[in-house]
């Protein structure tokens, strides 16, 4: 469709990038699937909305009539598909293991997410970047390109010195058991504190820290300790939000540490590294600070260490040359907006990348509650992620049985599991990414609206029809052009309002990767959902006498499931097959 409308702008003098922007699902679903607007196309043509859209109805109607029905209302163009098209599309979905996403010509990213910081606890806060990052990972894979996961964990600097002197008086096995039983914040406070209170304390932990830069054995051993006691914790939340990070996956800042002076040398060698206040720095270009002044971008500072300026500069190093990567995401909160735009800048000023690499800083925005503020326990404190998660899980076990009090035991307990993760991790991937979203127990965990429980739910009354009927569910798949041929005439509304959302489906799962916004498959899915929900109450399935008509709308069943299955799966979220 898109070169039909390509060619017939072009005869009008309009670009692509001028009308492209502006097609999109119609907003009223009796005028058509397609629309587009020509408001904004009348100054420009000197002609009124409705003109224009005529005209376009003429240029287009003739290429598209094998495929749809073309119209003018209101100065919009909509389109419309025809039966005969939506049953040929539906079934290839319904052949298609893959539901008509093709595979891409692969390509290696890496994938820069999560983050935790050892020796601290993973917090609500934390719950962005690794349910988005985890996402787009999984659909990159999907599509066939190599997503290398990039744990970018704080395991390196001067917090160290003070971590390990902490650990040391405590005795190690001491600290590994706080460590090992989740309380890492009170570890990292008890050492903070004495840190600012005992100048005894205050100068072992210096120079510990000129010990561990030093490459000292039994410093790193130390070091070490710290690191695996708290990746032991991580891995324990990772697995209960069932995302693929591992072990292997950690990428902490001392894996770049060797790099560090080498940016410094190389900044150096290209002409763009200079002295300000004592501290190398390199002026991007293009921001300047509260009085007006150039604004620097420090590389090392006066005394001598290595801001996070450095760090990502050396990731990207790393990632150009020791691993071969095409593009690089950074799936970072907003406030760091400024941060990578100026390392970008300088990566391509200095040759560590070059324009061909796509450099993404897939930004986000804050979880609040109810109250508009950060999210934050009663106690005033950061939520503590894997808290969350466990309360998740109780409600939802709760919301289950008065739901269904028939599910008992494990059974139970897995759906609710798997529930309660899905409610919180959709209720992340269906806000779009860039806003701020509210965490509102009672809208996630319902059953009704745009919410995991939801669309898991639709999938289970699926499954329990195709109990209920006890055949061969791969039976449906073939042939489905040959129950529609004659009998176009008897479509309900509700079939052909399902069968053009499913038909989406390909195109959807494309833009959510394109743009990395997994809210855009969300709300496609919540569309799928609520059309099969109309569907269901208005169209007889199993006791439907007509047997082809039974047919097909249990094939329409078929594929309304593979795709909420496929959909959910390929963002990390499971289905149950019971509720």
């Amino acid at each position: 469709m898109a070169p039909t409308f390509s060619k017939a702008m072009k005869s009008l003098e309009v670009d692509d990038s001028v009308w492209l922007p502006l097609i999109g699902k119609a907003t009223v679903q009796d005028h058509g699937d397609v629309a587009l607007p020509c408001h904004s196309l009348a100054s420009r043509l000197r002609k009124s909305p409705q003109d224009i859209a005529e005209q376009i109805c003429l240029l287009v109607e003739e290429d598209l009539a094998p495929i749809a029905t073309v119209s003018s209302i209101s100065g919009f163009v909509n389109i419309s598909a025809k039966p005969e098209w939506l049953s040929k599309s539906l079934s290839l979905l319904l052949s298609d293991p893959r539901l008509g996403i093709e595979s891409e010509k692969p390509l290696t990213f890496a994938v820069d997410y999560s983050a935790p910081n050892v020796a601290k606890e993973m917090h609500v806060g934390h719950l962005r970047s690794t349910v988005i990052g985890d996402s787009i990972v999984r659909m990159l894979e999907f599509k066939g390109h190599r997503a290398i996961r990039e744990n970018h964990v704080g395991d390196w600097g001067t917090p160290f010195g003070m971590l390990i002197e902490h650990l040391l008086d405590l005795g190690e096995d001491q600290a590994a058991n706080e460590l090992g039983v989740g309380d890492l914040d009170s570890f990292y406070k008890q050492a903070r504190a004495k840190f600012v209170s005992d100048d005894e304390f205050a100068d072992r932990s210096r120079r510990r820290v000129v010990l561990l830069q030093g490459g000292d054995s039994e410093t790193l051993r130390l070091w070490r300790v710290l690191v695996d006691e708290s990746m032991r914790y991580f891995n324990e939340v990772y697995s209960m939000l069932g995302v693929l990070l591992t072990d292997e996956d950690i990428r902490g800042e001392s894996s770049y540490r060797d790099l560090l002076p080498k940016v410094v040398e190389r900044l150096n060698e290209v002409g763009i590294l200079e002295q300000s206040e004592g501290a190398d720095v390199v002026f991007p270009g293009g921001w300047v600070n509260r009085e007006g002044d150039p604004l620097p971008m420090i590389i090392r500072k006066a005394d001598g260490g290595y801001n996070y300026s450095t760090s990502d500069l050396a990731c990207i190093i790393d990632r150009v040359e020791r691993m071969g990567c095409d593009g690089f995401l950074y799936v970072v909160g907003t406030p760091q907006k400024q941060h990578f735009e100026m390392v970008f800048q300088v990566a391509i000023q200095a040759g560590f990348m070059d324009e061909d690499h796509q450099v993404t800083h897939v930004n986000f925005g804050s979880v609040l509650d109810t109250d508009g503020k950060v999210l934050k326990s009663r106690e005033g404190e950061v939520i503590k992620l894997h808290d969350l998660l466990e309360e998740a899980i109780r409600r939802a076990e709760d919301a289950i049985n008065q739901k269904n009090p028939d599910l008992v035991g494990e059974e139970r307990k897995k759906v609710a599991r798997t529930v309660g993760i899905g409610a919180v991790k959709y209720a992340d991937l269906s806000t779009e990414r860039t806003k701020d979203y509210v965490f509102d127990w009672e809208r996630m965990l319902s059953f009704e609206g745009n919410t995991a429980p939801y669309l898991q739910y639709a999938y289970a009354r699926i499954c329990s029809i195709f109990r209920k009927w006890g055949g061969e569910r791969d039976s449906l798949r073939d042939n489905f052009e040959s129950l529609l041929k004659d009998e176009l005439s008897i479509l309900s509304n509700e079939e052909l309002t399902l069968s053009r959302r499913l038909v989406e489906f390909p195109t959807i799962v494309d833009e959510s990767i394109t743009t990395f916004s997994p809210h855009k498959l969300c709300k496609h899915l919540h569309s799928v959902a609520s059309s099969f929900a109309s569907f269901y109450e208005n169209c007889s399935i199993l006791k439907e006498e007509n047997a082809m008509l039974s047919t097909r709308r249990l094939a329409l069943c078929d594929l309304t499931a593979r795709e909420l299955q496929l959909g959910l799966g390929i963002m990390g979220i499971d289905v149950p097959e019971r509720m």
